[in-house]
């Protein structure tokens, strides 16, 4: 290989090798590479946020039509209230898959956010992750979903559904008992399908959600603010 050839190879691999060196001194404030990234990253979160608004929207909408419509006369069967908690169900499914992708985004700004910004404003308060900066270069290279489908819809269910869950049920609840003629469990009766069945099905599927909503786990989720955290 000539010699200029090898010293353009030799003045490359430096660059790469020293790219990155210098965004976060004591004495400098974040690069305008380091600004970019993270207003891309907060861009980047910020669609993915509005996507999960957007199915809470929709899932409020159709509930709220869905009740209007039950209790408009007495010809409406209460079934329809269940066939509402179904939807709800969907629209759960879909907004945890959204979450976990809004989740990807998010750990990367918090990763800058205590890194980057909250060291360079207060370099007093400790040093930053010394892993970080290698951390953050593998997500980069191989983006991966960091949390898992069960934490995504115990988070959702703590913040949205739950309660939607059990404006739905008390619903049903005051639909078979105080408006109709049957006598309870009867009234809850679908078809062939006896009330006490019914009555049985629905509980334990409230009773899951309120478990995998409440029960203590291992929060891989960054940045979420749970009640336990805001009464710190």
């Amino acid at each position: 290989m000539p010699q200029s050839s090898a010293k353009q190879v030799d003045s490359s691999d430096t660059t790469h090798r020293e790219l990155g060196h210098g965004l976060l001194e004591e004495e400098m404030g974040p690069s305008s590479a380091t600004a970019h990234l993270y207003r891309g990253e907060i861009h980047r979160m910020k669609f993915w946020r509005e996507r999960l608004d957007r199915t809470t929207n929709w899932a409020v909408l159709i509930i709220s039509a869905i009740l209007t419509w039950a209790f408009s006369r007495p010809g409406v069967p209460h079934y329809v209230l269940l066939i509402g908690a179904a939807a709800l169900s969907v629209f759960l499914t879909i907004e945890a898959r959204r979450y976990r992708g809004y989740d990807m985004w998010r750990s990367r700004v918090r990763k800058l956010q205590e890194n980057v910004f909250a060291y360079g404003l207060d370099p007093s308060t400790g040093l930053p992750d010394p892993q970080w900066r290698e951390s953050l270069s593998e997500d980069y290279r191989n983006p991966k979903i960091k949390i898992s489908m069960r934490e995504a819809i115990a988070h959702r269910l703590r913040r949205i559904y739950l309660p939607l869950f059990s404006i739905v049920l008390a619903a049903w609840v005051v639909r078979i008992t105080a408006f109709s003629s049957a006598a309870w469990p009867e009234s809850a009766a679908i078809g062939v399908i006896s009330g006490e069945i019914i009555v049985g099905l629905v509980v334990v599927l409230y009773l899951g959600s309120v478990v995998s909503a409440v029960r203590s786990r291992e929060w891989r989720a960054r940045g979420e603010l749970r009640s336990e955290d805001l009464r710190r």
